[in-house]
């Protein structure tokens, strides 16, 4: 089986799309600037996200197979910094706690198992440390990505290290689809996963903190995540036990931008959540998709809100379909999140389906080497876009199609620096 794709980690969100394409005719214009910078750096002063999310979970990235020796993992990791500077990338989301465990000498958590493939096993040097140096040293930024709720992509308490919390407080865990999570509605939890998060953004000069798509899990047909006791302890003056996990993540999402700017004032905040907010059929201001997901109804994560009301320095929604797919078209979204970010203070960067260019088992847009590079041709219409982020580093270094390379000589003709935080 293939190692999981970011969107394989959420294979139910995709497979419930109604997969009907339509033959992309949006035409590539060579040489445009990317999210109004410029695609020559030409405009004094501009800025632009050119991002790269470097996976950590399962061995997806990097390092490529648990047990490499610390040479080879410092090696393989500065080759994809190298990578990303060669196609003019200027930051990289790094997967530093990918599932409860921890990438660096954490005090709460134990060692990842993606290092040595035993959890809590010390791999003998400091891969976030590492990542942040050698980041900064190339001129790239390093944003240190944080999934806070998941526990393991299996569902047996035993096979986590003596001393993992969720040893300690089984308590705070909930058993779903074959996998264990943290359960949000406990306050106890929220303050731990904060806490251990923390840790490093304490330690390390890392310019961002980010969180992907991952707060209620996604949904699991014919199963229910068993947070009934939390709710009956926490839930009372909700209206419905969806609008009480609605505000456990609202918490989460408000207490962690607050902690940012204590912490590490100079640090962005931001999230990339699952593309689709709500379909119009379920809510008027929603896009006009037919997604079989929607981030408020089924994550209980209301972006929309967060965008709105500006909680975050930036979103990067992941709008990892092609332009024309008829039950989530990219022309569709990408003005949508144009809209809602439009007079906020979040700033709006766009997640792009590198690891789509060239799969056989997509549609026929993505066989094509220009779709990536039409994506940001389109953006260019709409100056809330200030910039992309690719997933994920292997297939930036793999160049499927030469789809990256083709981004890189369309729309990355010389460096740009990225957004700095609004204060």
């Amino acid at each position: 089986m293939r190692r999981l794709s970011r969107r394989a980690f959420a294979v139910a969100a995709v497979s419930a799309l109604t997969m009907a394409p339509r033959a992309s005719s949006a035409p590539g214009r060579r040489d445009a600037g990317t999210s109004g910078a410029g695609a020559d750096g030409k405009n004094a002063g501009t800025t632009a996200m050119r991002g790269m999310w470097l996976a950590t979970v399962a061995n997806r990235d990097w390092p490529s197979r648990p047990g490499l020796s610390a040479a080879d993992q410092r090696g393989d990791l500065i080759r994809y910094l190298d990578t990303a500077v060669r196609y003019r990338l200027n930051t990289v989301f790094f997967q530093a706690r990918p599932a409860a465990d921890a990438l660096w000498p954490s005090p709460y958590e134990p060692w990842s198992e993606c290092l040595t493939g035993v959890q809590g096993r010390d791999p003998g040097w400091d891969p976030l440390g590492t990542a942040v140096a050698e980041a900064h040293a190339r001129g790239l930024e390093l944003h240190a990505w944080f999934n806070p709720y998941r526990v393991a992509n299996h569902d047996d308490p035993s096979r986590l290290a003596a001393s993992h919390p969720a040893r300690k407080h089984p308590d705070w865990v909930v058993k779903y689809g074959g996998k264990l999570y943290y359960n949000p509605g406990l306050p106890e939890v929220r303050a731990f996963v904060q806490d251990a998060m923390f840790d490093a953004v304490r330690r390390y000069e890392v310019d961002g903190v980010h969180f992907d798509d991952y707060f209620y899990p996604y949904p699991v047909a014919g199963q229910s995540f068993d947070d009934a006791s939390a709710y009956d302890t926490f839930g009372s003056g909700f209206g419905s036990r969806a609008a009480w996990r609605r505000d456990n993540i609202d918490r989460l999402v408000r207490e962690t931008a607050d902690r940012v700017r204590r912490v590490r004032p100079a640090a962005q905040f931001g999230i990339s959540p699952f593309g689709v907010w709500r379909n119009a059929d379920t809510d008027p201001r929603g896009s006009r998709t037919r997604a079989g997901v929607q981030t408020y109804d089924d994550l209980y994560a209301d972006t929309r809100t967060w965008v709105r009301e500006g909680w975050l320095d930036y979103i990067v929604p992941q709008l990892y379909w092609n332009i024309g797919l008829a039950a989530a078209d990219y022309a569709e979204l990408l003005p949508w999140w144009a809209a809602t970010a439009r007079d906020s203070r979040t700033r709006l960067y766009i997640g792009e389906a590198l690891y789509k260019a060239g799969d056989k088992a997509q549609p026929a847009a993505w066989q094509e080497p220009g779709e990536l590079s039409r994506h940001l041709a389109l953006a260019e219409d709409h100056p809330e876009v200030r910039g992309h982020v690719f997933f994920g580093a292997r297939d930036v270094a793999a160049n499927p199609l030469g789809a990256m390379a083709r981004v890189t000589a369309d729309h990355y003709r010389q460096p740009v620096r990225p957004p700095r935080r609004a204060f």
